[in-house]
């Protein structure tokens, strides 16, 4: 499989996440060794009562616990949007070997944009990064999800 093929899953993931009124972010977790996905999840901070609960953060504690250990090495997180600050280092503290991102994100992200953490003096482990895979088609989701949650409210 692909880039393109595993980011579809990440949308579909997003998708989902739309469908239950969260912000639509997708994630799946996959061994490129054996072509496998280990995790996968979308946004569910309002559905857990938890801020955390961004999709690439429950993808990697879903894809940890599923592999009984918490370095994710060598292992692609794909994610429909560019990982936020919170997410990045969750990213990096995982040991993951790559992440792949669709849509950048100049307000929230934190790889190409924002704080560029893996670039940071500070970051213990900086994966493989490759973004804008699919990135109109992410893109497009995430706009007309808030377009619509702006009419609804009537702003």
């Amino acid at each position: 499989m692909t880039d393109e093929d595993y980011m579809r899953e990440a949308i579909i993931e997003a998708q989902a996440a739309s469908a239950r009124g969260e912000v639509p972010v997708g994630a799946v977790l996959v061994n490129p060794a054996s072509n496998k996905i280990i995790a996968r999840s979308g946004n569910a901070p309002i559905l857990l009562d938890d801020p955390t609960a961004h999709a690439e953060i429950l993808t990697l504690r879903d894809g940890a616990y599923n592999l009984g250990n918490y370095r994710l090495n060598d292992l692609t997180l794909y994610v429909t949007l560019e990982p936020c600050t919170m997410c990045a280092g969750a990213i990096s503290h995982a040991r993951t070997g790559r992440v792949v991102y669709g849509a950048s994100d100049p307000k929230g992200g934190a790889v190409e944009n924002g704080v560029k953490f893996f670039s940071q003096a500070s970051c213990h482990h900086k994966p493989k990064v490759t973004g804008g895979i699919l990135a109109e088609e992410c893109s497009d989701m995430l706009k007309a999800f808030f377009k619509a949650r702006r009419q609804k409210s009537g702003k």
